[in-house]
């Protein structure tokens, strides 16, 4: 006997938020008459934290952090114990997005070491002599536009453009191997709403040595911790090329990034655990020196 089981979100790009109702249609296709005793739908979400290998020697301290956050977790019965005829049978349902109490339901964010996902699933129990059936659909959950529980105020509304000047003497190593050079620009602001791209521009004033490269660096640094102590961690998410080769002097160049999706999420504080968000600014000379100034971002869903 063939059996097939799906679950088929209303949403096609199964993006829900908190207080919204899941909707869908169990379908479950089979070549004969299929007993079962009960179907269920759980609808589940987590935060899982994974500590880096350069931190397990500290893993007792970190115990408590390092268990996946449990945010949602409902379970419901679809149907009792009953028979469904061959061929094609689409249960119809709807389950409300609310978290567990003391909880916030997070955006969803696939990152290195934390990971924040959602996933509906349908459980049909048969008898002991077949197997169960079981099948898992995830789903997105972002926040309502302006109700984002990171950053405070007086932080996301900080959107003043920032200049910046980046030559030998403004280096932290003071341009050691550095040749003589300014670049001047502006990123137009470092809060920034996720679903727009990251704008500005920048010129090169002057240059002593032939540059070969001017790249603008997406960097997640993550947190994981507690009161004993945390781990961070700073991983490259996408590196965009935006001068190629001997970089004229006196021209606009402009800056332009798209914050993928599921690998950023609106900037996220808690007491286990932060996700942040940084840009680097890397001029790379013909020699392979390097120079690079860094900017912290905060990210908003608007």
């Amino acid at each position: 006997m063939s059996i097939n089981l799906d679950i088929r979100l209303k949403r096609a790009d199964k993006v829900y938020r908190e207080d919204e109702n899941i909707t869908g249609v169990i379908a479950i296709s089979s070549t004969s008459d299929l007993k079962h005793d009960g179907i269920t739908l759980t609808v589940e979400g987590c935060v899982n934290l994974q500590l880096s290998s350069k931190n397990v020697g500290i893993i007792d301290a970190f115990y408590n952090s390092v268990k996946p956050i449990q945010l949602i977790g409902v379970t419901c019965e679809v149907s009792g114990s009953g028979r469904l005829p061959a061929g094609a049978t689409e249960i119809p349902f709807e389950v409300p997005l609310k978290p567990k109490p003391n909880r916030v339901l997070y955006e969803t964010y696939h990152g290195v070491y934390i990971n924040i996902s959602y996933a509906i699933r349908c459980d049909v129990r048969r008898s002991f002599l077949s197997k169960d059936l079981q099948k898992s659909q995830q789903f997105l959950v972002q926040y309502w536009p302006a109700r984002n529980p990171g950053p405070p105020p007086h932080i996301k509304d900080n959107r003043k453009p920032v200049q910046f000047k980046l030559s030998p003497t403004t280096l932290a190593s003071g341009g050691a191997g550095a040749p003589d050079f300014l670049l001047k620009g502006q990123l137009n602001s470092i809060c920034c709403s996720i679903s727009r791209p990251l704008t500005g521009h920048l010129v090169l004033d002057r240059c002593a040595a032939p540059v070969r490269s001017i790249e603008l660096q997406l960097v997640r640094v993550e947190t994981c911790g507690c009161a004993e102590g945390y781990a961070r961690e700073a991983t490259e998410i996408q590196n965009i090329q935006i001068g190629d080769g001997d970089i004229p002097t006196n021209v606009d160049i402009p800056i332009y990034m798209v914050f993928p999706r599921l690998f950023t999420c609106p900037t996220l504080i808690t007491p286990n655990f932060k996700i942040e968000f940084e840009i680097n600014l890397v001029i790379v000379f013909h020699d392979d020196h390097l120079v690079t100034n860094n900017f912290p971002l905060i990210l908003v869903r608007e």
